[in-house]
C-alpha cells in the first residue's frame, strides 16, 4: 500500500485551487443571473459563458489540486485523452444543469433540482475522470461509503448555490454564492481524495503517461487566463440599462414577485354579511 500525500507543497495547492474554483463560479453565477433577464440568443451566451467558466474552474481546482497529490515513491503522470475528455464532460454536463435553470423557468422548483443534481454530478463525474486518466504502478481502490459521500456534498452544495445566486436578491448575495460553490467543489475534491488507496505494482506499465508539469499544467494556465480575461472583459462592459460594470456591479434584478391580495380581517367580513 502506498503512502498518500495530499499536500506536498503545504496550503499553497489547496489555497491557489480554492480561489479559481471560486473566481469560476462567481462568473458563472453572475452570468446565469444575467441570462434570467436576458431573451434569444443573448440568454444562450449568457448561459454559455457560464457553462464554460464553471466547468473549467472546477477542471481547474481538480488539476492545481492534483499537483500537490503524490504516492510515496511513485511518479505520476496522466493520459493525455482522459484528461481533455474530463474537462470536456465538465463543461458539457454543468451546461446541462444551468441552461436547465435558465430556460425551465415555469417550473423554478423541479428546474433547480435538475440544475443542482446535474451540475453536481458533473463536478463528480469531472474529479473521478481525472482520477482514472493517472498513470502509477499500481492499482486504484475506492471506498465507496466515501465516494457516495463526495457526491452527495457536490449534488447538495451546487443546489444550494444555484438557489442562492437565482433567488436571493441583491449583489451580496452572488457574491456569497461563489465561495459556497468554491467550498463545495474543493470538499467534493478532497472528500473524493480520502476515498482512495493506491496499491503500488511496478509490473504496471507507466509508457501512456505525461508528466503534470509537461502538460496539465500549461493547459490550466490557458484556461485560467480563459477565465480572468473573460470575466475582466465582462466588468468592464457596461449593462445597458444601468451603465453599470456587469460583473463588478450590482447583480442582474430578478423578476419583481407577484404582489399578495390584500387579507380582509375576519370580523368587518362577518359584518358586511350581516348587514342589508
Amino acid at each position: 500500500m502506498g503512502a498518500i500525500h495530499h499536500a506536498d507543497h503545504g496550503w499553497v495547492t489547496p489555497a491557489v485551487s480554492y480561489f479559481v474554483a471560486c473566481l469560476g463560479a462567481f462568473v458563472a453565477l453572475r452570468s446565469a443571473r444575467w441570462a434570467l433577464v436576458s431573451k434569444g440568443k443573448t440568454r444562450a451566451v449568457w448561459l454559455l459563458f457560464a457553462s464554460t467558466s464553471l466547468g473549467a474552474g472546477i477542471w481547474s481546482m481538480h488539476f492545481i489540486a492534483m499537483l500537490g497529490f503524490s504516492v510515496s515513491g511513485v511518479q505520476i503522470s496522466y493520459q493525455p485523452g482522459l484528461t481533455v475528455l474530463s474537462l470536456l464532460v465538465a463543461v458539457a454536463v454543468v451546461g446541462i444543469g444551468l441552461f436547465t435553470v435558465g430556460y425551465w423557468r415555469r417550473r423554478p422548483v423541479l428546474a433547480l433540482l435538475v440544475g443542482g443534481l446535474t451540475t453536481g454530478l458533473g463536478v463528480a463525474a469531472m474529479h473521478y475522470l481525472g482520477m482514472a486518466a493517472m498513470v502509477l504502478p499500481g492499482r486504484l481502490g475506492y471506498d465507496h461509503l466515501t465516494v457516495g459521500l463526495s457526491i452527495g456534498i457536490a449534488v447538495f452544495a451546487a443546489t444550494a448555490a444555484l438557489w442562492a445566486a437565482l433567488n436571493i436578491r441583491g449583489t451580496l448575495a452572488v457574491l456569497a454564492a461563489a465561495p459556497v460553490m468554491g467550498v463545495a467543489v474543493c470538499a467534493m475534491h478532497y472528500t473524493g481524495m480520502a476515498a482512495l488507496s493506491v496499491q503500488v505494482d511496478f509490473s504496471h506499465s507507466t509508457q501512456d503517461g505525461v508528466m503534470a508539469l509537461q502538460f496539465i499544467f500549461p493547459l490550466g494556465v490557458g484556461l485560467g487566463c480563459y477565465v480572468f480575461f473573460g470575466s475582466l472583459a465582462f466588468a468592464v462592459s457596461p449593462s445597458r440599462p444601468s451603465s453599470q460594470p456587469l460583473l463588478a456591479g450590482p447583480a442582474a434584478p430578478l423578476p419583481p414577485r407577484a404582489p399578495r391580495p390584500p387579507r380582509v380581517p375576519q370580523q368587518r367580513a362577518a359584518g358586511a354579511g350581516v348587514r342589508r
